[in-house]
């Protein structure tokens, strides 16, 4: 059962938690991230020491700590259980404090920013010993790892948490924290930004757990984006290949690396509502029980680069030379589209533009158009659905389509347009295609 940000923001919301992870007596493995608005606060931290500013970091880190002590006075209230928590909130602004005279470094920055996650874990175990809940309290750090690079370590992981449960036969309830881990040297790292969900669904792999539980702030994925979108509905239910689709472009309830490890164990995943636990969320597991559109999921800050070249008429070898550019500088693509002297692609990550423009430029002439947003209309076989490119294109009838991909997967059809179109893409598909 993982528990996000928002599901632990607040002392009231801990208690929520604790009514569902102490709602029936089978195992469970808790998965928690930090408190809401800590890794922000942390990562502002990290980049004002960074960046030299060590009176705005220290200024931030007093901030933070203030919150903290409020949130203790609240979530606990014996004053032994105080002063354990107290201690736990000392400890970590004490590190957060010596860092400040320490020279900045990468691996420093990932040191502070696994603070959020020992803290709500260790806060949380406090929190539960002082109402007498049997748990255990498992570090993360002693067995969840990734490689050079940067892939986690399935059976590694599986060795090293086997190992530590076994020391503790007779306990049902584990808490642990998302996100953060240990690379290849040994130090402290991370599972980037969602990585909560990805340490869930890892662990779910790792012991072939019954279900892994992403419990949030929503109830289930919905077929739209509903901050842009006024009538959504929840989907019960999809197919790990439609729920990757999802979470790769855009759907931002689900981590995109969380469905791998789930589908390759075949472990069911279900999105849940820890403020309406009683809703029917979302199932994700092998079948796809339906044919037709799910959902559609939205991905901004898409580049656009566009290679023409005369020379590629007839020429074998020539998206070779170009993939290998991308390759080199370790850019994923995201769409591609092909004409007779042209290829186009999307990326999402503009790190090395500049150099990947520059080796691109041998071979045609290229050109580049940023803050673009990748639309993707997920389901089951859609591909072959009557009648869905029609009322697609119905319904954008005044959005300018710079890209489109379609055939490529069975459950996807995408199509790149210009950001500032993305609310009317939206809210058009959603009348046009879903009928709401």
């Amino acid at each position: 059962m993982k528990f996000g940000g928002t599901s632990v923001g607040t002392p009231q919301r801990m208690n929520q938690v604790l009514q569902l992870i102490t709602a029936d007596d089978k195992p469970k493995i808790v998965v928690l991230s930090a408190l809401s608005g800590t890794t922000n606060a942390l990562v502002n931290i990290s980049n004002a020491i960074g960046e030299g500013y060590r009176g705005e970091a220290a200024k931030k880190i007093e901030e933070l700590e203030v919150y903290y002590r409020k949130f203790v006075d609240t979530l606990v209230s014996t004053e032994e259980g105080r002063n354990k928590a107290n201690a736990i909130v000392s400890e970590h602004f004490e590190f957060l404090n010596i860092i400040l005279k320490i020279s900045f470094s990468e691996a420093l920055n990932k040191d502070i920013l696994a603070q959020g996650e020992l803290l709500s874990t260790k806060l949380f175990s406090v929190f539960l010993e002082e109402i007498n809940v049997d748990h255990v309290l498992l570090p993360a750090l002693e067995f969840m790892s990734i490689d050079a690079q940067g892939e986690p370590q399935i059976g590694s992981i599986k060795v090293k948490l086997s190992q530590l449960l076994q020391h503790y036969p007779d306990t049902k309830l584990f808490v642990t924290q998302g996100y953060i881990c240990r690379n290849a040297r040994g130090e402290v790292d991370n599972l980037k930004r969602g990585g909560s969900d990805y340490t869930a669904s890892l662990i779910a792999a790792a012991l072939n757990a019954e279900v892994c539980e992403i419990w949030t702030d929503i109830s289930g994925l919905h077929n739209n984006d509903p901050r842009i979108v006024d009538k959504t509905v929840a989907v019960e239910h999809l197919s790990f290949d439609e729920a990757a689709e999802l979470a790769y472009f855009g759907a931002k309830i689900l981590h995109p690396a969380c469905i791998w490890p789930a589908r390759s164990y075949n472990i069911p995943v279900k999105l849940l509502n820890t403020m309406e636990p009683e809703a029917a969320g979302t199932t994700i597991d092998e079948a796809a029980l339906s044919v037709g559109v799910k959902a559609v999921a939205a991905k901004d800050g898409i580049i656009a680069i566009k290679i023409k070249s005369s020379r590629m008429l007839l020429a074998y070898g020539f998206l070779r030379r170009v993939f290998e550019v991308f390759e080199k500088y370790k850019t994923p693509i995201d769409m591609i589209t092909t004409s007779e002297v042209a290829v186009s692609v999307t990326i999402d990550d503009s790190t090395n533009l500049q150099h990947i423009i520059k080796e691109l430029e041998p071979l045609g002439t290229v050109e580049t158009d940023t803050e673009q947003t990748i639309i993707s209309i997920v389901g089951n076989e859609i591909a072959e659905s009557r009648n869905i490119l029609k009322k697609l294109f119905n319904s954008l009838s005044e959005v300018p389509v710079r890209m489109v991909s379609y055939g490529g997967s069975p459950h996807n059809i995408s199509l790149l347009i210009a950001s500032g179109f993305k609310k009317t893409a939206l809210q058009s598909i959603n009348a046009g295609v879903f009928g709401l």
